[in-house]
């Protein structure tokens, strides 16, 4: 090594800017890679606890693991939902997005002959200007001014017809995903009764715009590319071989410069993919975060939280903006090493590429005649140079689109990656709402089967929270008459066993007053006998849907006219067929005693955001007006008139039984109770009682016990100031005992009723 280095000229012993800008580079890239490595141990710090095992292994590298495997990536995986996602976009052979796709091919099509023949043109231009010959040049020139109308006219067709297909793939992707959303109520089992999901509003827009956008901009990005580089080569090609040029040395120059750009690249991207499907779920998270506030902000006014939701908001943002920062920090490195192969490292094998030909070209071919052999040799030197000239231009304008077109293509590895991560989650939301459709519920994306087997087989006991999957094993009957639960369990969807067993028979013609305290299982009940919770034990026999009609204690007022709120869900078309008129819907206002707001609004075809404009009151009401415009045999009331006043709520639940409509009502007001046959009374501790129910003896009996503690209720003042007249006279009083012996009795007898 000493020889060597002495044989070295004196430049390259001292050091020089090129040697300490080799060295910067070389320390930059050290601290790239060293970074997230020394960053992770800073923030975990020296005394960091030991990690718990999982199967011999630390449970950080286990979920590392896991996280890896799952993590999207250009692979088999990968090719196989972007397949199935193919599928739904092109659902057959003859359909518009097919024929979208046949006029975009045809765009990049003539828009790579173009290309070819405007670098042959350029060529020729700069050939009558080193020929100074003005008569040539001015009919050139005139030529490269009429291609330029077709060409525009094709570069814009090209964006146009990307944007419509972009367009047309997300319209059908909406249209597959609206169709499974709303389809076996899975746009409310997504949300409460499966977790892997966090955001569908997000998966529903934005996930479905960047995945339709990723793969109309990819095939325009692969395509073309691919279609230029062959056309350009075979030009170049066949060009040079007219010349006489040898082609072997600049074809295998760049096949050794584009594999290893290519092999380079690929060593050193990052994942994308990864990368853009976390900075996707952190935007949902953001939006989430606001449309929390929005929906809930007056109590957070009325608490005063605007600092704890400031601080909730302000974590979810720099949770996105670290991700951003990290995207950015990735791209930065990998665009200037991008940048540093195709640009400058291309630039310079292009260079090669041109100029041996050029330099070692006798100017004619073998196979040509020996007439035009002569002629190129006694050819004069201006000739030469012009023609020189022109093969250099049409070359070089060749091989410069051939390279912009190797270069997108494999800067589109790149968006192949962020494709991947895009068909990723919107592979998942219909994955998910395909199996929640179908009665499938996970919630979590670590469930496993086997924990699936093993929650299944134990046994159910109040108070226990089941493990694992929740499988569905109950029956769900229809009937025409009645409502029977045998062995029917009530199950939260987190898995909480509230009622471990309810065997209950509500036949024809009875009305069910339904008790108990808060998380007893009454709302749940409901639920599950309106089918927003599956069955998972048991048999339950019900009415159809359509005969079953529930109203919540807030009801949903949409968005619509006066009319559409009082037929909701019907819509005016669906009300005619049904052969309703405005004069009956005008008598169910009257019986809700809710009349005056049809003046009030301005009529029937008032639209207003009527969540805002009606009371709390008289959003009940319309609540119940909806259950008399559906005359269903059951109604399901969850607390749906403790905002209505007694007298007009005893109107109305005495038009219902009017109207046929059996009740199953769950209330705290005593003033209903005449108006149920029977009485299921949960206890809050997994237990229950069915009884019937007498309403006129415990409604006396309730009477009493309100009255006789609005009498005692001023005992405790007069006894304090016949206490005080006692110090002041200072005599006792005979009273005061027997009084307490009272109390005490009446409070005995409280407690007993």
């Amino acid at each position: 090594m000493s020889v060597v280095y002495s044989r070295l000229p004196s430049q390259l012993k001292r050091p020089s800017v090129a040697r300490k800008a080799v060295f910067l580079l070389i320390a930059a890239y050290g601290v790239k890679k060293l970074y997230p490595y020394v960053s992770a141990r800073l923030k975990r710090g020296p005394s960091s606890p030991r990690l718990p095992q999982t199967n011999g292994e630390p449970l950080g590298v286990t979920e590392r693991r896991r996280k890896k495997r799952t993590s999207p990536a250009v692979n088999r995986e990968f090719l196989e939902r972007l397949g199935r996602l193919l599928r739904i976009l092109f659902p057959r052979i003859f359909c518009k997005e097919l024929g979208l796709l046949g006029f975009h091919s045809v765009a990049l099509i003539s828009r790579t002959f173009l290309s070819i023949y405007v670098a042959n043109l350029d060529g020729k231009i700069v050939k009558t200007i080193v020929k100074k010959d003005p008569q040539a040049f001015v009919w050139e020139l005139t030529k490269w001014l009429l291609i330029a109308i077709p060409a525009t006219f094709v570069n814009s067709a090209i964006r146009y017809l990307e944007g419509q297909l972009t367009l047309a793939f997300r319209t059908r992707l909406v249209t597959y995903a609206y169709q499974l959303y709303f389809s076996n109520q899975t746009y409310y089992r997504v949300s409460n009764m499966d977790g892997r999901l966090a955001n569908p509003d997000q998966s529903l827009t934005e996930d479905i715009v960047m995945f339709a956008g990723s793969v109309a901009h990819l095939y325009s990005n692969l395509t073309k590319p691919i279609l230029d580089v062959v056309m350009t080569c075979y030009t170049l090609i066949k060009t040079a071989k007219s010349k006489g040029a040898n082609t072997t040395w600049p074809s295998v120059i760049a096949g050794i410069v584009v594999a290893l750009t290519a092999k380079i690249l690929r060593a050193f991207s990052p994942r994308f993919g990864k990368l853009v499907a976390e900075e996707a779920k952190r935007k949902g998270d953001l939006r989430y975060m606001h449309s929390r506030i929005i929906a809930n902000s007056e109590e957070i006014a009325f608490y005063g939280g605007h600092k704890v939701e400031m601080s909730q908001l302000q974590r979810s943002y720099n949770a996105l903006r670290s991700q951003i920062n990290l995207i950015l920090f990735k791209r930065l490195w990998y665009v200037m090493l991008e940048q540093f192969l195709m640009k400058y490292l291309w630039s310079a094998s292009g260079l090669v590429m041109v100029a041996v030909p050029i330099i070692t070209a006798p100017g004619y071919s073998q196979h040509d005649s020996e007439d035009v052999k002569q002629a190129a040799l006694l050819m004069k030197e201006e000739d030469l140079v012009s023609e020189r000239t022109e093969a250099f231009t049409t070359a070089r304008n060749l091989l410069n689109a051939g390279a912009d077109a190797v270069e997108r293509i494999m800067s589109s590895y790149k968006e192949v990656t962020e494709l991947a991560g895009y068909t990723a989650r919107v592979y998942e939301m219909f994955d998910v709402f395909e199996e929640v459709c179908g009665g499938v519920f996970r919630r979590s994306v670590e469930e496993v089967q086997g924990e699936a087997a093993r929650g299944g087989s134990r046994e159910v006991k109040h108070g226990m929270r089941v493990e694992g999957p929740l499988l569905i094993r109950g029956q769900v009957i229809d009937v025409e008459q009645g409502i029977r639960c045998e062995d029917l369990p009530i199950i939260t969807p987190t898995g909480d066993v509230v009622v471990s067993s309810l065997n209950i028979k509500v036949d024809e013609g009875m009305h069910l007053l339904i008790t108990g305290p808060n998380g007893c299982g009454k709302s749940s009940m409901f639920r599950i006998l309106s089918g927003l919770w599956p069955v998972y034990s048991g048999v339950l026999y019900k009415p159809p849907p359509q005969h079953m009609f529930y109203i919540p204690q807030r009801p949903y007022m949409s968005v619509g006219t006066l009319r559409d709120q009082v037929i909701y869900p019907d819509t005016a078309q669906e009300m005619k067929e049904r052969g309703f008129t405005d004069q009956q819907l005008e008598g169910i206002l009257r019986t809700v005693n809710l009349l005056y707001i049809l003046e009030r609004e301005g009529g029937w075809d008032a639209e207003s955001d009527w969540k805002d404009v009606l009371s709390g009151g008289e959003k009940q009401r319309m609540g119940m007006a909806r259950m008399f415009y559906h005359k269903p045999k059951y109604a399901l009331l969850d607390e749906c008139t403790s905002a209505v006043s007694i007298d007009v709520e005893g109107k109305i639940f005495e038009a219902a039984k009017d109207a046929g409509i059996a009740l199953l009502s769950i209330t705290h007001r005593p003033s209903l109770w005449k108006y149920h046959t029977h009485l299921l009374q949960f206890d809050g501790e997994g237990g229950w009682r069915f009884e019937k129910l007498d309403a006129s003896t415990r409604l006396s009996l309730q009477d009493e016990k309100l009255r006789l503690e609005t009498q005692l209720s001023g005992i405790p003042k007069m006894q304090q100031r016949l206490a005080e007249l006692c110090s002041i006279l200072g005599e006792d009083s005979r009273l005061v005992s027997s009084t307490a012996e009272v109390s005490t009795v009446h409070t005995v007898s409280g407690s007993r009723l």
